[in-house]
């Protein structure tokens, strides 16, 4: 038999043998069970025609006797119950308690805004719910969405195709970060246009690497890329080092590299659309009670669109 073949008997008819077992006769396992003694007592044929042995001899007048065959189902029977009924319990809590797990996708460049208040404000909320992080591309968070493997994904706006439920949590709003020392810092608004000329630092990591080329675009100028990176903070530290400006859409609390460089975060004139950050969760089937007490929670949130951090 394959591991993943069901058996032919079912746990109820595997409580109500232990139950007899227990009670003695057919008759006291149904006023235990609050079922009808015939309830039980097919239930109990039934089993013994799935397992092809006889499990007990049952006498109106004297009770249920356990064969020796049926001694060893009871036995084995109490270990499958008391599985079962951890398992249960390892999802289900006590009435307003929320238990199991929440399977997170997460775009990388989003990680270090969304992850921080949901593990530790949600999370010291709900102590039994445990919280499953997966940081990946749009494409695979996109799969996994589509195939039940994650319950609930944070992403920018228009990553994920299709028609899964999804609700705009924050914008943000790009910006050009250039060296404190950069002639740069000293204006409070930076034309693209103006930049045109001088290194381009790159976040080449879609859909990063679209957005920055149409704005751009937009602006009717083509900048000039000397470096090409794939993350935010080697933007940053690149920058920091006086080897080019970079723009970004994500704002460090703290305007340093990550070698603790200065760094000076300067808005575009004229503005720029702002993204949205998005929860976005199945269309298919309704997401359990846990992921949609996430969800919520999510959009309760008071985010500090400037800092790109939780309020």
């Amino acid at each position: 038999m394959d591991a993943l073949d069901a058996p032919a008997f079912t746990l109820r008819q595997l409580s109500f043998l232990v139950c007899a077992a227990d009670e003695g006769t057919v008759a006291g396992a149904a006023a235990r069970l609050r079922v009808s003694p015939s309830a039980v007592s097919d239930a109990l044929s039934e089993l013994e025609r799935s397992l092809g042995t006889r499990l007990a001899v049952r006498r109106p007048a004297r009770g249920m006797t356990l064969t020796s065959s049926g001694t060893e189902v009871v036995a084995r029977a109490r270990t499958l119950l008391a599985a079962s009924r951890e398992l249960e319990g390892s999802l289900r809590g006590a009435p307003g308690e929320l238990v199991g797990p929440i399977a997170i996708g997460c775009y990388p460049t989003l990680a270090p805004t969304i992850l921080p208040p949901l593990l530790e404000r949600f999370g010291s909320q709900h102590p039994r719910v445990s919280l499953e992080v997966v940081e990946a591309t749009h494409d695979r968070l996109e799969h996994r969405l589509e195939s039940g493997e994650l319950d609930v994904a944070f992403t920018y706006d228009t990553l994920v195709r299709g028609q899964p439920r999804r609700a705009t949590l924050f914008e943000l709003i790009a910006h050009v970060v250039v060296a404190a020392d950069d002639p740069v810092a000293a204006q409070e608004r930076v034309r693209l246009a103006d930049l045109a000329e001088r290194d381009l630092v790159l976040l080449d990591a879609p859909p990063s690497t679209q957005h920055t080329l149409s704005l751009f675009a937009a602006a009717g100028v083509a900048p000039r890329v000397r470096h090409r990176v794939q993350s935010a903070e080697a933007v940053r530290a690149l920058v920091g080092r006086g080897l080019g400006y970079g723009v970004l859409v994500q704002r460090p609390a703290v305007p340093v590299s990550f070698e603790g460089r200065p760094l000076a975060i300067r808005e575009i004139e004229p503005a720029v659309p702002p993204v949205g950050v998005e929860v976005v969760w199945p269309a298919g089937s309704e997401p359990t009670e846990r992921t949609a007490e996430l969800i919520r929670f999510a959009r309760a949130q008071r985010w500090a669109v400037a800092t790109g951090a939780a309020a």
